[in-house]
């Protein structure tokens, strides 16, 4: 284990981007809903940007915190508070369920573009050593961000792709509720196989490709400096 003022600091870099980039996926959530005429994610005080008002103190700091400072060397999952909705209009119920669903995975592909745009607009340079630290930053969170995007669209409850294949058809609702009582362990199974974390990265650089057309040759350079520093 690395526990030198390097390691720590990087550490806790990291568990605060985490952190800030969940409660933007549960933001996400509550604003849509709160737009689609749910009141009760602004009863429970989740439109906001407050990343604490999102964060589950187990799953969102102990497991994570866990997971980055000690790199135990296998996979764990980390998550925040549930948003609760109440779909009080039956006409559009479906249709509401699916955009509220889809918007927490969709924050996280806007916060890369901000972390991207943050990297052009200061400057950020592979070959400016005062910037380096920064365009490291810059790239982990998105890596991060572009990782719960893809990890939240798994259809294994209880992640967003499994409400999306519900409220499309392809679970029944026997289905949906036997994989509920399962889900956790069927993930933790899945991120710790090889092909499936494989499968699971070459998605996520798909998902980077465009970003790559915006910030191209810091970006790669970056994200080559960030595998070393691991």
């Amino acid at each position: 284990m690395d526990f030198s003022p390097e390691h720590l600091r990087w550490s806790l870099l990291q568990l605060i981007l985490l952190v800030v980039s969940i409660g933007i996926h549960e933001f996400g959530h509550a604003w849509v809903a709160d737009l689609r005429g749910d009141p009760l994610p602004r009863l429970q005080g989740r439109v906001t940007l407050n990343p604490l008002a999102h964060a589950d103190p187990i799953g969102t700091l102990l497991i994570p915190g866990i997971m980055i400072f000690f790199s135990p060397g296998f996979g764990l999952i980390g998550w925040g508070k549930p948003v609760q909705i109440s779909l009080p209009n039956p006409a559009t119920r479906r249709m509401d369920d699916i955009l509220i669903t889809l918007a927490g995975p969709a924050m996280n592909l806007v916060l890369c573009l901000v972390f991207v745009l943050a990297g052009l607009a200061l400057g950020v340079s592979s070959d400016d050593p005062t910037s380096r630290n920064l365009g490291r930053f810059l790239v982990s969170g998105m890596l991060m961000n572009i990782g719960l995007f893809c990890f939240n669209l798994i259809p294994i409850p209880p992640l967003d792709g499994s409400r999306i294949f519900y409220r499309l058809g392809l679970y029944s609702l026997e289905l949906f509720t036997t994989l509920s009582q399962y889900g956790f362990i069927i993930l933790i199974i899945l991120i710790n196989l090889p092909g499936f974390s494989g499968a699971l990265g070459y998605l996520q650089l798909l998902i980077l490709s465009p970003y790559l057309w915006v910030w191209p040759g810091d970006l790669q350079e970056f994200g080559n400096l960030l595998m070393v520093g691991r």
